[in-house]
Order: structure tokens, then sequence, then C-alpha cells
């Protein structure tokens, strides 16, 4: 019985899957829910993971149900009823999902971006365990493949075959310098920036090699004046002067934003993208569960922000 409660579909899952459907499409059926279409995405993965089998299909432009997707739609009125019926029951009782989660991601996400996912966590659900690892992308999905943790929240790209990559926020990347340095346009070019001497990230980062790619499109390369593995370190260097760097958005917003320091959006536009990472085959608990739809939905709150 406990199994059998543990994977069955919930009903937010249930209703994503309807409005695809009756939709026929994604992203009208993510703009109904006021959700990301990433994050309706991931609920369809996660409901055609619990039951096993795949249940949309895209035929042209539209997504359209399976055999067993219809299968499903003409059930859902009894099964809709009877999750009705169970969460009504069992209530207050949802409090009780223990178990632990383990999560790695990089310093920057871990201090703007976990923290609301965390507290919201820790108060609908304190039977979960989470325990929180930082790390690059290459460390932290390297754990992931051998299990050392159940998720990696990182920059994409990832491409390993046994993981699958879930995309959660799009952050753009600004340029931060102290006042004055880069200008007073409301954006800066890769030609611009390349007469200034530049603070990066250590090349092991995956966001270096974005901000790489994107300042070679201009041309020469620029003048690295210092590396650093951390974004908040390279935000002090940049604010006593010693250049300028490129960093995530998230970084410099509420309680990161910093009087000492301007920024400027990329010309042209310039984004890293946040995926939350796990295997393949890994089993689905109801923590876990839990966790990564949490984090999707704060992702999608903060990018909608």
């Amino acid at each position: 019985m406990s199994e059998t409660l543990a994977n069955a579909p919930s009903l937010g899952l249930l209703r994503s899957f309807c409005l695809i459907v009756q939709e026929g499409s994604f992203s009208q059926a993510a703009e109904l829910m006021e959700l990301s279409q990433p994050a309706v995405s991931l609920q369809l993965r996660q409901l055609e993971r619990q039951l096993g089998t795949r249940l949309i299909e895209r035929v042209g432009r539209r997504a359209v149900p399976t055999a067993a997707g219809r299968a499903l739609l003409e059930q859902l009125p009894a099964v809709t009823l009877a999750l009705e019926g169970l969460e009504q029951a069992l209530g207050e009782h949802v409090r009780d999902v223990s178990g632990q989660v383990r999560i790695g991601t990089g310093l920057t996400v871990c201090l703007y971006l976990l923290p609301a996912a965390l507290r919201q966590l820790r108060a609908q659900y304190p039977g979960i365990d989470i325990v929180v690892v930082t790390g690059n992308t290459e460390e932290c999905v390297r754990r992931v493949e051998d299990n050392s943790l159940d998720l990696a929240l990182v920059t994409l790209p990832v491409n390993r075959r046994a993981l699958l990559a879930t995309p959660v926020l799009r952050d753009e990347l600004v340029a931060v310098g102290q006042p004055g340095l880069l200008g007073s346009g409301a954006a800066v070019t890769a030609a611009q920036l390349r007469p200034l001497p530049q603070l990066a990230l250590q090349k092991s980062a995956s966001t270096r090699g974005v901000v790489d790619a994107w300042l070679r499109s201009g041309g020469e390369a620029p003048r690295l004046q210092m590396e650093l593995d951390s974004v908040e370190a390279l935000k002090e260097m940049a604010a006593i002067g010693l250049g300028y760097a490129v960093l995530p958005r998230m970084a410099m917003q509420g309680r990161g934003a910093r009087e000492d320091l301007e920024l400027r959006s990329l010309a042209p536009r310039l984004e890293r993208t946040l995926a939350m990472v796990l295997r393949k085959d890994k089993p689905l608990s109801r923590a876990l569960s839990v966790v990564c739809q949490s984090i999707q939905s704060h992702g999608a709150a903060w990018e909608q922000q």
C-alpha cells in the first residue's frame, strides 16, 4: 500500500497533462497555469515517469495524447475523484513526508535562489533532511553520476547520456564595474569591454565558458587581470576598481545588490541556463519529488520577476 501511494500522481501533475492536451501546446498550458514552459514540461515528465509510459507526443506543431494518454483521459474523472478524496483524508499528514535529499550547486545559486525554496520546504515538510554541497558544474554532475548527490542545480550545457537535465530558469549575464567604468549606455558590447581589464571566474566554471565565447565573438581576447573562484570575490575586486566582471544578474539583485557597483546588460544579450540534473534511472521518492517541484516553481517565479 505504501508503495502504491508513493507512486500515485498528484492532482497538479494530472491538471498539467489535461491542459497540455486541451490546448495542444506546452506554452499555452504554461500560460494558463502561470508557470514557465520548462516547469510544465518537467511536470509531464514526472507524471510519465510515475506511470511508466509516454503520454504526449508531437504531431506537427501540436502536442497530442498517445494511446496511453487517451486511456488516462478516459479514466481521469474517476482517478481525480479518488485523489481528491485521498488528499482530503490525509490533510495535515502530508507533513510526514520524510527522507534525505542531497543537492549540489554553485555558490551563487546557493546564496540567492535556494534559500527561498529551502525555507518553504522546511515549513511544509519538516521531515525532509536536505543536504547542500557547493561546487562547479563538473564536480556536481560527477557526483550525481556516482549517486553521491541526488540532484544538481547547475549551468548548462550538461552532456551525459545517463543524466536528465531539466531547465529551471534563464539568468541574464551582466557587466559589473566601478561607477563610470562601463560608460553611460544601457548596454555594452564586447568591443567596448576589450580595452578594460577583465576579472573572471576560473576556467572550470561553466559560466566562464559562456562568457568567454561571447567575448571572443567581439574579436581579440580580453585583457585578463584576475581569475577567482567566487562571484562574491569578483564583486569585491570590481568595487575597488581592478576591472570589470561579467556576472549573473541573480548575484546583483536583492541582498546581492551593491551601491558601489554599476551593471550594464550585454549587447547582444547573454544568458546562462540553470538546470536540475538527475540520473535517468533515479527513483523519484516523494521527498525528492517535492524538492524538485519546489526548486522548479521558485525558479519560474524568479525568472518572471
